[in-house]
């Protein structure tokens, strides 16, 4: 199949990705609304969550308290990076700091100067050796070439409709085993993605130009099914 044959183009080593995608897509700017409303979460169950420098690969740097990342295409040198076998030595992949393991959980990721990223989860112990969305263990949403995917064990769905957000939710159900990428406008889930998730995840994000900014220990939009 063409679009599984792209796939293994769409991560390569020292962080770099070119893809090749053939899917349309309409681009088009969303904003964040001034008012949204929120399902009533009890106090104290909204996933809150930095970025976890030990795992971050040497091109990418954390910045705003460890809740942002932008990417250097020179980066370090790998030999000046604290050996760690959290730490992606091949791919510009970095993990949240938090596991999750039962419930429902939502953030949102703001996007600037991006034009290839991914968003989603991987399971804890991934194979640091991999890149997110090239396995088993890591399910994603990804942004390339104006074009978004989902993908998981290197199979890849075009995503249509959504354009290019400045930001964008990420709903995680664990028992239910749904990964949904949320348009917070509307607010809607724009696709989802199912899986049987049977070991602790992790909020995963793959950077290949601009930065990325998270927005934990926020409650979920409203009718979010």
């Amino acid at each position: 199949m063409a679009m599984a044959a792209n796939a293994a183009r769409l991560c390569r080593l020292a962080g770099r990705s070119i893809t090749s995608l053939s899917v349309t897509t309409h681009r088009r700017a969303v904003s964040l609304q001034a008012r949204r409303c929120y399902t009533a979460t009890p106090a104290g169950n909204n996933l809150q969550f930095r970025l976890d420098e030990r795992t971050a690969h040497s091109s990418l740097d954390l910045f705003k308290k460890n809740t942002g990342v932008i990417y250097r295409m020179l980066g370090l040198d790998p030999s000046h990076v604290q050996d760690n076998p959290e730490r992606f030595r091949d791919w510009a992949v970095v993990f949240g700091d938090e596991k999750i393991s039962s419930g429902r959980h939502y953030w949102e990721v703001t996007v600037k100067k991006s034009q290839e990223f991914r968003l989603g989860v991987a399971e804890a112990g991934m194979s640091r050796e991999d890149c997110v969305g090239t396995n088993s263990s890591s399910w994603v949403f990804g942004y390339a070439q104006r074009k978004w995917f989902a993908m998981t064990n290197n199979k890849i769905v075009p995503v249509t409709l959504v354009g290019k957000p400045d930001r964008i939710g990420i709903l995680l159900d664990y028992e239910a085993g749904i990964l949904g990428l949320v348009d917070i406008k509307k607010p809607k889930i724009i696709h989802t993605v199912r899986a049987r998730f049977k070991t602790p995840l992790c909020p995963a994000f793959g950077l290949w130009d601009g930065e990325l900014l998270t927005h934990s220990g926020l409650e979920e939009p409203e009718g979010l099914k």
